[in-house]
């Protein structure tokens, strides 16, 4: 069977949603008629949509900020983990932090990210991150 044929009549008759809609017969559906109610997601669909997703705030971080690409691994991972949960305009609200890392001053950046709203919704995910940040090892197995 031609699939890219398929594809097309599906994407004619389905649509092309980027965002979340309700279908016609009430569903929350994404995509080309993906019933995401009923049928959710794989964990490869998971998986592929996370790694997208890391990706861009990786990509938003190394343009955005010199000294990112300067840190260890544990403390980029702190860093896009911020920016996956808070998106990059509200993470770079966190200047104090920001210019604790500008200056590799981790105490202090990790100080100031839990100087904020932020940490207190997050709970043990703020500390978690503070640990690492402060001292850039694993502050836990995953």
């Amino acid at each position: 069977m031609d699939r890219q044929r398929l594809f097309a009549q599906l994407r004619l008759h389905e649509g092309v949603e980027r965002k979340p809609y309700q279908c016609t017969a009430g569903y929350l559906t994404i995509g080309v008629g993906r019933n995401i109610e009923e049928r959710g997601l794989s964990d490869d669909e998971i998986d592929y949509i996370l790694n997208n997703d890391v990706n861009i705030a990786t990509d938003e971080l190394v343009r955005t900020f010199d000294w990112y690409a300067d840190l260890d691994e544990v403390r980029q991972r702190v860093v896009i983990d911020m920016v996956f949960n808070l998106g990059m305009p509200r993470f770079k609200q966190f200047k104090n932090m920001i210019l604790g890392l500008e200056d590799g001053d981790y105490s202090a950046a990790a100080i100031h990210m839990m100087d904020s709203r932020w940490a207190s919704q997050v709970g043990a995910r703020a500390e978690r991150l503070r640990n690492m940040m402060e001292t850039g090892e694993d502050s836990t197995e995953f």
